[in-house]
């Protein structure tokens, strides 16, 4: 009778947790905004948000630009707007410069609603990104995932990629790389809303709330799904590079810039 009687309470209460898992599951996100810049304010970007990689060796992709830090030449807030600009120019051994923005040490996230508002920059060789790497200390990639909000390489005017990275197997460094793109008229020329839904369960692509990508941990083996940690932001522009560089750089279109309206992170209080 004992063992009846703990065997129909084991199951009741295994029953009652999945109900309660699925219903959580079938929520509705209830949005409540953790984190943002406005820019709305003049000079460089807010010291306690953003720092800065620095640097020119080709930062693994080929990429020929240095990045600087605090040069108002690549890096300014002024009308509202963050302007991150790529120059053609010769500055310490390179022949470019631009700046690369993260909230590595300030700011890491964990699942949420990412969200920029943004005008990409146009021409050949250029390489524009909002995107995230994992916190992990040591970061080891591809193990620790990447995911890519927003990219655009600018011999294919107007089209914008959403991806995720991760490593293949356990035997090799060979990566899997699942992406989508679509193509936004006037990506250069006009404000468009690009945004990432992050879940425990599935990651979600849009532009201007139209979904363009997805990737879902139930579809993959557990190596492939390594956004379970904390990530932290990037916003930088590439010159060249593996793929932005694919069909060499039209040097006339310099300088150019990636202008940034708002940047902000939303947390869904059910999780």
């Amino acid at each position: 009778m004992k063992i009846t009687f703990a065997v129909t309470l084991l199951f009741v209460s295994n029953l009652l947790f999945s109900f309660s898992a699925l219903n959580k599951a079938k929520q509705k996100p209830k949005w409540k905004l953790a984190w943002k810049d406005e820019f709305n304010y003049e000079g460089f970007p807010d010291s306690t948000k953003w720092s800065y990689d620095v640097g020119g060796e080709g930062w693994g992709n080929e990429e020929l630009q240095y990045y600087t830090k605090q040069r108002k030449q690549n890096v300014a807030v002024s009308n509202g707007c963050l302007s991150i600009t790529a120059i053609k120019e010769k500055y310490e051994g390179n022949n470019y410069t631009s700046a690369r923005l993260v909230t590595k040490g300030k700011k890491d996230f964990k699942y949420g609603k990412i969200e920029i508002r943004a005008k990409i920059p146009k021409g050949r060789g250029l390489w524009p990104a909002f995107w995230m790497l994992s916190s992990n200390e040591p970061r080891i990639w591809p193990d620790d995932g990447e995911i890519d909000i927003l990219e655009n390489v600018g011999y294919t005017t107007g089209e914008i990629t959403g991806a995720a990275h991760v490593r293949r197997n356990k035997t090799s460094n060979a990566i899997i790389t699942s992406s989508n793109s679509t193509n936004i008229e006037g990506a250069s020329d006009a404000f468009h809303v690009y945004k990432l839904i992050w879940t425990p369960e599935r990651l979600e692509w849009y532009v201007d709330d139209k979904l363009f990508h997805f990737y879902d941990k139930a579809d993959r083996p557990p190596l492939h799904w390594p956004f379970n940690g904390n990530f932290y932001l990037i916003l930088n522009v590439a010159v060249g590079g593996s793929w932005g560089g694919k069909n060499g750089i039209d040097d006339t279109v310099f300088p150019q810039s990636f202008v940034i309206d708002y940047v902000r992170v939303y947390e869904d209080q059910n999780l």
